[in-house]
């Protein structure tokens, strides 16, 4: 089966879903969250065995090449762990919507991810910029939905009409961007504009122009400096899942894109390289530091983790800079993979938690936390390899990220940038270590113990290992992101 049939086949399987919860009114409240589930990781399974051939009809605006097919996987586990993070969730998510009760049902909180995730896969093998839109805006628009969804909660809807509002004036500025992008170079695919930026007929001010504006538009989907200001607000009212959804599989969308359109901007011979390049690496260089010294003050932790997310952004900002690593043979796109990788598991893991805590009445404020490791050692032994991964603890997942980062730069002489990006990773072990030592602190002599379910149970083993894994072997991933200088290039 090829990748993109099981592609069409989910989203068949998200409005069959939405057929059976419309027409089906008798259906008991769990069969929908169990069969959003199984049909997701259905859809794993099959994408490990899956073909890459490019269909033939879609061959000039769709391609799938090695990294594509990372980025569909990771969509597809992204939104696995927040399908798994909702059913914990479900009963804050019930309160905060009315839905109490065996005769109630929130069906659409669990198929609308498997939309948002039909449109991660896609964006993954877009090789245009109308293909990149549609999909993403499908995203956005869903998450829309998502992200407001607990109508109860003044402070969800609030997040929801931030969101919907700052998100419509990024989908101007990115639609904007690619007017005077087709204009400058009279192509809207990857291929054709690489081609154009480097020729001599091609006015360089529109390409400025078209360049600046196209990734401003996609520098609000990832979170960058300056256009980071929703990211607290959003995170903090949206329900957990739909946070860490936000966090992860959004981004990652977010950024593959954002990635193919640099490859495409600073071309060889690109009349425009070195202006790209310089807005990437100071853009990521505030961004970290505009994340890390914003979350040194914060007490709530998923503003805190709101932060975090700028802060990683910044690094990603910072990998796609400095372009291919000679040192250890990989392409800028394989080290975006990479730490996104590693992003994935220590940030699912962390609003597991959350939700987990959540669902038993636990405030997401730092000074709840303390007194966890009596309350419940597991969750503390997680919270505290999650948040440690965070930092970039050695020997975690993070920190083979966060070195990948800091040796490409380095090896660019970009001295400067490393030391102002060392002085925001440092600032991390700060605000990441504050919600460990919490859950280690002496609590109330009243706190009774805190339970979670096996699957969360599960879950969070299969992350830690995850974490640990990439920690201390990650050559199997960077050998598997190395062959993709080869695939690519073979393919272009």
């Amino acid at each position: 089966m090829s990748a993109h049939n099981i592609e069409i086949a989910l989203a068949v399987a998200a409005v069959a879903l939405l057929g059976l919860d419309a027409f089906v009114p008798t259906l008991k409240r769990d069969i929908i969250p169990k069969l959003s589930i199984g049909l997701v990781g259905l859809a794993l399974l099959a994408m490990f065995f899956a073909k890459g051939d490019t269909p033939a009809y879609l061959a000039s605006y769709y391609r799938i090449d090695s990294i594509a097919m990372f980025y569909k996987v990771f969509a597809l586990v992204a939104t696995l762990a927040a399908l798994i993070i909702a059913r914990e969730a479900d009963p804050v998510i019930a309160h905060f919507t009315g839905t109490e009760g065996p005769s109630t049902r929130i069906a659409e909180f669990y198929i609308l991810p498997l939309i948002v995730c039909v449109g991660l896969m896609w964006m993954a093998s877009a090789q245009d910029l109308i293909s990149v839109f549609v999909p993403l805006e499908l995203v956005t628009v869903t998450f829309y939905v998502l992200v407001a969804f607990a109508r109860r909660s003044a402070v969800s809807l609030e997040a929801g009409v931030k969101y919907l509002i700052l998100g419509a004036l990024s989908t101007g500025i990115l639609v904007y961007g690619i007017a005077w992008i087709y204009g400058a170079t009279g192509s809207m695919t990857f291929a054709g504009i690489a081609k154009a930026v480097g020729a001599a007929s091609t006015s360089k001010s529109a390409l400025i122009v078209g360049a600046a504006l196209l990734l401003a538009g996609l520098g609000f989907k990832v979170a960058a400096a300056p256009f980071h200001v929703w990211v607290p607000d959003v995170y903090q009212g949206a329900p957990t899942p739909v946070t860490a959804f936000l966090s992860v599989g959004s981004k990652a969308g977010a950024f593959i894109v954002l990635t193919r359109a640099v490859q495409a901007l600073t071309a060889t011979g690109s009349q425009i390289s070195g202006e790209v390049q310089t807005t990437l690496l100071w853009s990521g260089v505030i961004t970290i530091l505009f994340g890390s010294l914003a979350a040194i003050t914060q007490t709530q932790i998923k503003r805190l983790l709101g932060y975090s997310s700028i802060s990683h952004a910044g690094f990603i900002l910072l990998a796609l800079a400095a372009g291919d690593s000679a040192r250890f043979g990989i392409s800028s796109e394989g080290v975006v993979a990479f730490y996104l990788a590693t992003y994935l598991p220590m940030t699912m893991l962390g609003f597991l938690l959350l939700a987990v805590l959540r669902s038993q009445g636990v405030a997401e404020e730092l000074s709840q936390l303390q007194g966890l490791s009596k309350r419940s050692p597991g969750m503390a032994f997680a919270l505290a390899v999650a948040f440690a991964s965070l930092a970039g603890l050695p020997l975690t997942a993070g920190f083979i990220g966060k070195m990948l980062v800091f040796l490409a730069a380095v090896d660019k002489g970009w001295y400067g940038a490393v030391g102002l990006a060392v002085v925001g990773a440092a600032a991390g072990f700060y605000y990441y270590f504050r919600p460990i030592l919490a859950a280690y602190s002496a609590g109330k002599p009243e706190d009774t113990a805190l339970r979670w379910s096996l699957p969360a149970k599960a879950t969070a083993a299969v992350l830690v290992l995850a974490i640990v894994t990439l920690g201390v072997y990650p050559k199997a991933l960077q050998s598997a992101l190395k062959q993709n200088i080869v695939l690519t290039s073979a393919g272009k």
